[in-house]
């Protein structure tokens, strides 16, 4: 957390920052997960941002000078876009960057666990973080043939195969318990044992379930905000994530544990495949 859905929200909500200039960065935390690169003051005032892209969960803001500012939120991370110089600071705002419009935008981490990278823009695209991560989730090319090409020889669990980013870039623990219900699909099957017919409903609940939620603005359940402040919307929409003991469709919703993070889901309408 956050995820694809709360990252592409922020990324639509700083289009207002394209074709602005650089006029000002300040740093009041330099170590974050790691060392915020030194470097990054040195950016020349009035230097355009030309682009701000996402891959993955990394927010990569493209400028002019063919430099990049690369932004990932960790667990606890957020980014706020004003439109006045003045604003009162709060506690956990540790980077700080004005343009030339008077926007003002504030990367807030409680937990410190994001992280802030600043390089040439060819040398970002081959840092580890981004060059190992797979399709994207909302690529035409995650389709049902495709996932089953990268998951019918593993014995690795579904729900851990769609968190693996090397796999698929942006899905994380809260979407894929919602995916795998919407596609009926247990967590703990196999991924070689989902067949061709799963495998085709699955790539159709990854987008569904992710558009929805882009749509409503992600979800917030405890740190995260859009750029402007607001809440997102979609934990309303939640089926079986963070309800165990609840009922869908007559059925109860349980939670268990796989490599350390919780699941939810319906056993009675996620049904493991018969062996």
């Amino acid at each position: 957390m956050p995820e694809l859905p709360e990252v592409e929200t922020t990324i639509r909500g700083l289009k207002p920052l394209i074709g602005s200039a650089i006029h000002n960065i300040k740093i009041h935390t330099p170590k974050l997960r790691f060392l915020i690169p030194k470097n990054i003051k040195l950016i020349k005032k009035n230097i355009i941002i030309q682009a701000i892209k996402r891959r993955g969960k990394f927010i990569i803001i493209h400028l002019v000078n063919d430099f990049s500012i690369v932004l990932h939120l960790g667990m606890s991370g957020r980014l706020r876009l004003f439109r006045t110089i003045k604003f009162d600071q709060e506690k956990h705002d540790h980077f700080i960057l004005t343009t030339n419009k008077e926007y003002l935008l504030v990367f807030n981490d409680p937990r410190r666990f994001g992280f802030i990278d600043y390089d040439k823009t060819y040398k970002i695209y081959k840092r580890k973080y981004i060059a190992h991560l797979g399709l994207e989730a909302l690529s035409d090319q995650l389709t049902g043939f495709w996932l089953f090409s990268k998951i019918s020889k593993t014995t690795v669990p579904i729900k851990q195969i769609l968190l693996n980013q090397k796999i698929i870039a942006g899905i994380g623990n809260i979407y894929a318990s919602e995916i795998l219900y919407d596609a009926r699909i247990s967590p703990l099957e196999a991924g070689i044992n989902v067949n061709n017919k799963q495998c085709s409903k699955l790539a159709i609940s990854i987008k569904k379930i992710l558009e929805k939620a882009i749509k409503a603005g992600g979800s917030s359940l405890k740190d995260y905000v859009s750029t402007d402040g607001t809440l997102g919307n979609f934990q309303n929409e939640f089926q079986v994530y963070n309800k165990e003991g609840n009922k869908i469709l007559g059925f109860y919703i349980k939670k268990i544990v796989q490599y350390g993070r919780s699941t939810y889901y319906c056993p009675s309408l996620q049904k493991k495949n018969r062996q």
